[in-house]
């Protein structure tokens, strides 16, 4: 599907739809819990489906039941084999590859898109140790044998998903175990966010000098109802639109939360945006926008929308330590350049990110999603800045994580045609 969005003026109040990195994790602990949970979702998305769906196939009942999700706990006994199809979700995979480890003697997990592509190696290895054998290290994969409590040392500057399932799964060992981690942690708010939702469920993870210790033979207690909060990644797309020249406001967003990318905020505020935040959201209003330097180390998703920001921001914009950004749905530093370049930035790829000058306005013209939610969002972002239309190619790939992205865009002014 191919939109034709067309330079407007956002303004409005729009409820931020839930945390897809919430949802994915209160599912997997409803799954593991010791009786059924109720679970708040605004808004459902393919990946949050895609976990839905594979737990499902493990043995959780999850149902639908007055606008919320039911699910039903695992039952004790289970087949001996299990296929789990993860889609496109890298979190479904990473998440519950260690589970599926754990609880069945032999298990497969499946992906499409750029899922087959990104990398499981280093988690493969970890639980190898641990008395799995895998036939592969990308996705499809089959794995044998179950792991066993112990030391699981893992890089920290790879993917924050590989920690954040094992500290699903090491709970439920015999014995206790440790997350030794190798490098530094990146995306740390995942893990921490990761630790926050096991906590509701009455786990325990420790900090400590070496990554992460974890008391094994706990039980996972449901707290009866929970709700996912609301999505900070998501809503920084229409925050920065507000930037542009509108005024934005989300309902539902914490300042509280551990969502890394809350962070948002802080960077239009620096970008010479107004801001104005409190328990009930956030609003942002256009300012005088300057050049600053971002380390997206811990924000790596926030890059391309960031980068529009900074291609109408007077100076010169320099965004560093984003290369995970290359194992994403697509190379999001290429598809960033790729997408700001064809719309009249000056931009210049890095070693590790992109430096880019801002101008007074984009052109416009055509671009291509590269299959990737965050491009496709944030190219209509850019709309706001461009003089002519912008043809965004492929956006279809909003529904890995909203859906109703472009409903909400149009609900705010913004005039977005299927072309």
């Amino acid at each position: 599907m191919d939109m034709k969005i067309t330079s407007s003026r956002l303004s409005g109040t729009l409820d931020a739809i839930s945390s897809k990195s919430f949802a994915h994790r209160l599912l997997i602990c409803a799954a593991l819990a010791d009786r059924p949970t109720r679970i708040t979702v605004n808004g459902f998305s393919d990946d949050i489906n895609a976990t839905i769906r594979c737990l499902k196939a493990m043995g959780c009942g999850i149902v639908t039941q007055d606008g919320a999700l039911l699910a039903e706990p695992l039952g004790k006994t289970r087949p001996s084999s299990v296929v789990l199809d993860c889609g496109e979700s890298g979190s479904t995979a990473r998440f519950l590859l260690p589970l599926a480890a754990h609880l069945f003697e032999n298990f497969t997990l499946t992906g499409s898109g750029r899922l087959p592509g990104r990398p499981f190696a280093p988690l493969c290895r970890a639980l190898a140790g641990a008395g799995c054998s895998f036939d592969s290290d990308t996705l499809p994969l089959t794995g044998t044998g179950k792991i066993q409590a112990g030391d699981f040392s893992i890089a920290g500057d790879v993917s924050s998903q590989f920690i954040s399932g094992l500290l699903f799964a090491l709970p439920l060992f015999d014995g206790d175990s440790h997350v030794v981690l190798t490098t530094p942690l990146q995306s740390s708010g995942y893990v921490y966010m990761t630790i926050e939702v096991l906590a509701l469920f009455g786990i325990e993870i420790e900090k400590d000098e070496r990554g992460f210790f974890v008391k094994g033979n706990q039980c996972y207690k449901s707290p009866g109802e929970v709700k996912a909060e609301g999505d900070w990644s998501n809503a920084a797309f229409f925050l920065c639109m507000g930037a542009l020249g509108g005024e934005v406001s989300l309902r539902g967003l914490s300042p509280r939360s551990t969502q890394g990318d809350r962070e948002v905020i802080d960077i239009l505020r620096r970008f010479g945006a107004n801001t104005n935040t409190g328990d009930g959201g956030c609003t942002v209003t256009a300012g005088s926008l300057r050049a600053i330097s971002i380390d997206a180390a811990q924000i790596p998703d926030l890059v391309p929308v960031l980068a529009v920001i900074a291609s109408v921001a007077a100076g010169e914009t320099k965004i560093f330590n984003a290369q995970r950004l290359r194992i994403k749905e697509s190379d999001r530093i290429q598809s960033t350049f790729d997408l700001l370049s064809g719309l009249g930035a000056d931009v210049r790829i890095t070693e590790d990110g992109l430096e880019i000058r801002g101008k007074e306005k984009l052109v416009g013209g055509t671009v291509d999603g590269s299959g990737d939610h965050r491009i496709v969002m944030a190219a209509a972002t850019a709309a706001c800045a461009c003089e002519n239309p912008v043809v965004i190619r492929g956006c279809e790939a909003v529904n890995k994580s909203y859906p109703s992205f472009f409903d909400d865009y149009r609900a705010m002014g913004g005039v977005a045609d299927v072309v």
